[in-house]
This record gives C-alpha cells, sequence and structure tokens, in this order.
C-alpha cells in the first residue's frame, strides 16, 4: 500500500509540473512567451500557488493522512520535467512556424 500511495503522489506531482508548461503554451496564440513576456501577475500567482498547494499536499503531516500521499523525495518530481519541456518546446516551435507561414498547414490545422 505504502508503494501504491507513493506512486499516485508521483503522478499527482507529474500532472503539477506538466500543468506549468501547458499555462504557458496557452497564455498566446502566436507570439512566443519570450516576446509576451511573463507580466500576468495573477497566472504568475497561479503557477506559484499550484506548486505550494502541491508541497502542501505532499509533505505537510495530515494532510498526507487525509489524501493519502506519501512524502516524495525531490527527485521524483523531475521525472515529468522532460515531458513539460516538450510540450512547451514543441508549442513554441508551432508558434514559429505559423508567424513564419501566415495561413500555411500549421495554422489552419493547429491553430484554435
Amino acid at each position: 500500500e505504502s508503494a501504491l500511495q507513493h506512486a499516485q503522489t508521483a503522478y499527482f506531482v507529474s500532472i503539477v509540473v506538466v500543468q506549468w508548461s501547458d499555462l504557458l503554451i496557452c497564455k498566446t496564440r502566436k507570439l512566443s512567451i519570450f516576446q509576451q513576456g511573463m507580466t500576468n501577475y495573477i497566472m504568475n500567482f497561479g503557477i506559484i500557488f499550484e506548486t505550494l498547494l502541491a508541497i502542501v499536499i505532499v509533505y505537510v503531516p495530515g494532510v498526507g493522512t487525509a489524501l493519502q500521499t506519501k512524502p516524495l523525495r525531490m527527485v521524483h518530481w523531475f521525472p515529468a520535467m522532460p515531458f513539460s519541456l516538450l510540450i512547451f518546446g514543441y508549442d513554441e516551435i508551432r508558434k514559429l512556424i505559423i508567424r513564419l507561414f501566415p495561413g500555411g498547414w500549421v495554422q489552419r490545422n493547429t491553430y484554435y
């Protein structure tokens, strides 16, 4: 049961890590995050709050008992990072192609 709780907690943490890039890629439809910047204080607060909430859920005694989570070693936060970076990189390249070739195939098929 302890191994299952550790695995479920690591899965929860991986969702939080991937949500970081999901939030950043939804910020703009065409502009790169590097062109747009990170000036939205509500969004910045959301990223920090989501991360702090995950830390509370994972590490604060009593909360883990109620939610059946187990404290993780810091190394267990990292396996989702490559996927987060892949999602972020893919969308930055997609936005670049849309800017370089307006009205092209990528824009017609991936622009929402």
